[in-house]
């Protein structure tokens, strides 16, 4: 059972570092109100971690195990 994170950007990236910004396109955001589904993995919480103050994260646990 494999978990996903729904990554929402909230605000702006305007006036933040240049590493921030970069971390944010590399999640896959590139604006406000965008929103991304990424596996849960330590590389993405890594780049969540970085910019917490950006955006909002929600876990979603996901039933599909693949077995029939």
């Amino acid at each position: 059972m494999a978990a996903s994170l729904t990554i929402r950007q909230v605000r702006s990236a305007i006036g933040t570092k240049p590493k921030h910004r970069s971390t944010l396109r590399a999640l896959g955001l590139g604006g406000i109100g965008k929103v991304n589904t990424l596996p849960d993995r330590p590389e993405i919480r890594g780049m969540i971690a970085r910019v917490p103050h950006l955006v909002t994260v929600v876990v979603t646990a996901d039933t599909d195990d693949g077995r029939a």
